[in-house]
Protein backbone atom coordinates (compact mmCIF):
# COMPACT_ATOMS: atom_id res chain seq x y z
CA UNK A 1 0.00 0.00 0.00
CA UNK A 2 3.05 2.50 0.51
CA UNK A 3 4.34 1.25 -2.52
CA UNK A 4 0.80 2.15 -4.45
CA UNK A 5 1.14 5.24 -2.39
CA UNK A 6 -2.12 4.89 0.01
CA UNK A 7 -0.22 5.05 2.79
CA UNK A 8 3.01 6.56 4.21
CA UNK A 9 5.66 5.99 7.10
CA UNK A 10 4.54 8.51 10.24
CA UNK A 11 5.68 8.82 13.49
CA UNK A 12 2.79 8.57 16.30
CA UNK A 13 3.61 8.84 20.25
CA UNK A 14 3.69 4.90 20.54
CA UNK A 15 6.00 4.13 17.81
CA UNK A 16 6.10 3.62 14.03
CA UNK A 17 2.76 3.81 12.18
CA UNK A 18 0.88 4.78 8.72
CA UNK A 19 -0.78 7.94 7.42
CA UNK A 20 -2.92 7.98 4.74
CA UNK A 21 -1.98 10.41 1.60
CA UNK A 22 -3.56 13.03 -0.20
CA UNK A 23 -4.62 10.02 -2.86
CA UNK A 24 -6.23 7.97 -0.23
CA UNK A 25 -8.05 10.52 1.31
CA UNK A 26 -9.32 11.21 -2.49
CA UNK A 27 -10.31 8.12 -3.35
CA UNK A 28 -11.95 7.34 0.01
CA UNK A 29 -14.10 10.29 -0.75
CA UNK A 30 -14.75 9.51 -4.26
CA UNK A 31 -16.03 6.47 -2.88
CA UNK A 32 -18.18 7.39 0.08
CA UNK A 33 -19.73 9.66 -2.36
CA UNK A 34 -21.04 6.74 -5.17
CA UNK A 35 -21.73 5.00 -1.75
CA UNK A 36 -23.98 6.76 -0.45
CA UNK A 37 -24.95 8.87 -3.74
CA UNK A 38 -27.22 12.00 -2.33
CA UNK A 39 -29.05 12.76 -5.90
CA UNK A 40 -29.24 12.24 -9.63
CA UNK A 41 -26.04 12.46 -11.60
CA UNK A 42 -26.36 15.02 -13.95
CA UNK A 43 -24.90 14.86 -17.78
CA UNK A 44 -23.76 17.72 -20.07
CA UNK A 45 -24.54 15.35 -23.16
CA UNK A 46 -20.71 15.53 -23.67
CA UNK A 47 -17.91 12.44 -23.31
CA UNK A 48 -14.61 12.91 -21.40
CA UNK A 49 -12.20 11.31 -23.89
CA UNK A 50 -9.03 9.90 -23.11
CA UNK A 51 -6.37 8.81 -25.61
CA UNK A 52 -3.13 7.05 -23.81
CA UNK A 53 0.35 6.66 -25.44
CA UNK A 54 0.96 2.88 -25.81
CA UNK A 55 1.96 0.75 -22.34
CA UNK A 56 4.37 -2.03 -23.26
CA UNK A 57 4.22 -3.57 -19.68
CA UNK A 58 1.52 -5.86 -18.84
CA UNK A 59 1.48 -5.47 -14.96
CA UNK A 60 1.05 -1.45 -15.71
CA UNK A 61 -0.99 -1.44 -18.79
CA UNK A 62 -3.32 -4.07 -16.35
CA UNK A 63 -2.95 -1.61 -13.40
CA UNK A 64 -4.13 1.64 -15.57
CA UNK A 65 -7.03 -0.38 -16.96
CA UNK A 66 -8.44 -1.43 -13.53
CA UNK A 67 -7.93 2.62 -12.28
CA UNK A 68 -9.59 3.98 -15.26
CA UNK A 69 -12.20 1.31 -14.57
CA UNK A 70 -12.87 1.94 -11.46
CA UNK A 71 -13.37 6.05 -12.24
CA UNK A 72 -16.21 5.28 -14.22
CA UNK A 73 -14.31 5.19 -17.64
CA UNK A 74 -15.01 2.33 -20.84
CA UNK A 75 -11.96 1.22 -23.61
CA UNK A 76 -12.77 1.87 -26.88
CA UNK A 77 -9.98 0.43 -27.85
CA UNK A 78 -6.37 0.01 -26.01
CA UNK A 79 -5.36 3.15 -25.86
CA UNK A 80 -8.90 5.32 -25.91
CA UNK A 81 -11.30 5.56 -23.23
CA UNK A 82 -14.57 7.49 -22.53
CA UNK A 83 -16.16 8.48 -19.57
CA UNK A 84 -19.86 10.86 -19.04
CA UNK A 85 -17.47 13.09 -17.53
CA UNK A 86 -13.98 13.74 -16.10
CA UNK A 87 -13.02 12.51 -12.75
CA UNK A 88 -10.86 14.54 -9.88
CA UNK A 89 -8.93 11.64 -9.75
CA UNK A 90 -7.16 11.31 -13.26
CA UNK A 91 -4.62 13.74 -13.40
CA UNK A 92 -3.39 11.73 -10.09
CA UNK A 93 -3.78 8.42 -11.52
CA UNK A 94 -1.70 9.27 -14.85
CA UNK A 95 0.96 11.64 -12.87
CA UNK A 96 1.96 8.80 -10.90
CA UNK A 97 1.94 5.70 -13.66
CA UNK A 98 4.09 8.50 -15.87
CA UNK A 99 1.49 7.78 -18.76
CA UNK A 100 1.02 10.86 -21.41
CA UNK A 101 -2.43 11.22 -22.64
CA UNK A 102 -4.29 14.11 -24.67
CA UNK A 103 -7.76 14.56 -23.25
CA UNK A 104 -10.80 16.40 -25.18
CA UNK A 105 -14.74 16.37 -24.08
CA UNK A 106 -16.54 15.41 -27.25
CA UNK A 107 -20.05 14.90 -27.99
CA UNK A 108 -20.98 12.03 -30.18
CA UNK A 109 -22.47 12.34 -33.98
CA UNK A 110 -24.57 9.42 -33.04
CA UNK A 111 -26.80 7.37 -30.73
CA UNK A 112 -25.31 7.33 -26.94
CA UNK A 113 -27.37 4.81 -26.43
CA UNK A 114 -25.56 2.18 -28.71
CA UNK A 115 -22.31 3.68 -27.80
CA UNK A 116 -22.94 2.84 -24.20
CA UNK A 117 -24.06 -0.53 -25.13
CA UNK A 118 -20.61 -1.20 -26.96
CA UNK A 119 -18.34 0.19 -24.31
CA UNK A 120 -20.28 -1.49 -21.10
CA UNK A 121 -21.24 -4.98 -20.57
CA UNK A 122 -25.30 -3.05 -19.06
CA UNK A 123 -26.91 -6.51 -18.96
CA UNK A 124 -24.67 -8.14 -16.93
CA UNK A 125 -24.67 -5.30 -14.74
CA UNK A 126 -28.28 -5.63 -14.47
CA UNK A 127 -28.07 -9.02 -13.48
CA UNK A 128 -25.64 -8.54 -10.83
CA UNK A 129 -28.22 -5.59 -9.09
CA UNK A 130 -31.07 -8.22 -9.32
CA UNK A 131 -29.00 -10.85 -7.78
CA UNK A 132 -27.60 -8.30 -5.16
CA UNK A 133 -30.98 -7.67 -4.07
CA UNK A 134 -32.49 -10.41 -3.89
CA UNK A 135 -29.87 -11.54 -1.46
CA UNK A 136 -29.88 -8.13 0.62
CA UNK A 137 -33.53 -8.74 0.72
CA UNK A 138 -32.97 -12.21 2.49
CA UNK A 139 -30.19 -10.75 4.43
CA UNK A 140 -32.60 -8.35 6.13
CA UNK A 141 -35.56 -10.59 6.42
CA UNK A 142 -33.19 -12.62 8.73
CA UNK A 143 -33.00 -10.16 11.42
CA UNK A 144 -35.40 -10.76 14.18
CA UNK A 145 -37.58 -8.27 15.50
CA UNK A 146 -35.37 -8.46 18.43
CA UNK A 147 -32.31 -8.40 16.89
CA UNK A 148 -29.24 -7.43 18.86
CA UNK A 149 -27.10 -4.04 18.44
CA UNK A 150 -24.64 -6.72 17.20
CA UNK A 151 -26.22 -8.43 14.74
CA UNK A 152 -27.60 -5.23 13.19
CA UNK A 153 -24.13 -4.58 12.72
CA UNK A 154 -22.93 -7.43 11.01
CA UNK A 155 -26.17 -7.78 8.68
CA UNK A 156 -25.09 -3.80 8.01
CA UNK A 157 -21.90 -4.93 7.30
CA UNK A 158 -22.47 -7.19 4.77
CA UNK A 159 -25.03 -5.22 3.12
CA UNK A 160 -22.64 -2.10 2.17
CA UNK A 161 -19.63 -4.78 1.50
CA UNK A 162 -21.92 -6.16 -1.44
CA UNK A 163 -23.39 -2.30 -2.61
CA UNK A 164 -19.52 -1.16 -2.52
CA UNK A 165 -18.71 -4.14 -5.12
CA UNK A 166 -20.95 -2.13 -7.23
CA UNK A 167 -17.84 0.82 -7.24
CA UNK A 168 -15.65 -1.88 -9.42
CA UNK A 169 -18.49 -2.68 -11.80
CA UNK A 170 -21.17 0.19 -12.29
CA UNK A 171 -19.90 3.28 -13.96
CA UNK A 172 -22.18 5.60 -12.91
CA UNK A 173 -23.78 6.19 -15.69
CA UNK A 174 -26.50 8.98 -15.32
CA UNK A 175 -30.04 7.93 -16.06
CA UNK A 176 -30.79 9.46 -19.80
CA UNK A 177 -27.89 6.94 -21.23
CA UNK A 178 -29.54 4.05 -19.09
CA UNK A 179 -32.27 1.17 -20.24
CA UNK A 180 -35.39 2.13 -19.08
CA UNK A 181 -36.42 0.69 -15.33
CA UNK A 182 -32.78 0.25 -14.42
CA UNK A 183 -32.28 -2.10 -11.93
CA UNK A 184 -29.36 -0.24 -10.29
CA UNK A 185 -31.94 2.23 -9.30
CA UNK A 186 -34.03 -0.40 -7.17
CA UNK A 187 -31.17 -2.10 -5.63
CA UNK A 188 -30.17 1.93 -4.88
CA UNK A 189 -33.31 2.84 -3.12
CA UNK A 190 -33.11 -0.86 -1.28
CA UNK A 191 -29.64 0.35 0.19
CA UNK A 192 -30.37 3.83 0.99
CA UNK A 193 -33.47 2.71 3.05
CA UNK A 194 -32.00 0.02 4.83
CA UNK A 195 -28.59 0.98 5.64
CA UNK A 196 -29.92 4.46 7.12
CA UNK A 197 -32.46 2.43 9.52
CA UNK A 198 -29.82 0.03 10.62
CA UNK A 199 -27.66 3.03 10.98
CA UNK A 200 -28.17 4.04 14.77
CA UNK A 201 -27.94 0.46 16.24
CA UNK A 202 -24.94 -0.20 13.90
CA UNK A 203 -23.53 2.74 15.57
CA UNK A 204 -24.17 2.12 19.20
CA UNK A 205 -22.36 -1.29 18.56
CA UNK A 206 -19.11 0.39 17.47
CA UNK A 207 -19.54 3.26 20.22
CA UNK A 208 -20.03 0.69 22.70
CA UNK A 209 -17.13 -0.84 21.31
CA UNK A 210 -14.32 1.26 20.37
Amino acid sequence: MVRQDWLEPAKLPQGPGYAITAKCSRRLDEAALRIYRAEAIDWSGSWHLIVLEPIRERTRRERLRADLAFLGYAALSETSWIGPRSSTELDTLLNAENVRSDRFDAVLEGDPAALVARAWDLPSIAAAYERWLNEAADLIAGLSPGASDAQIFAARSRLVHGWRNFLFRDPGLPLALLPAAWPGEKARTYFEQEAARLLPAASAFVDRNL
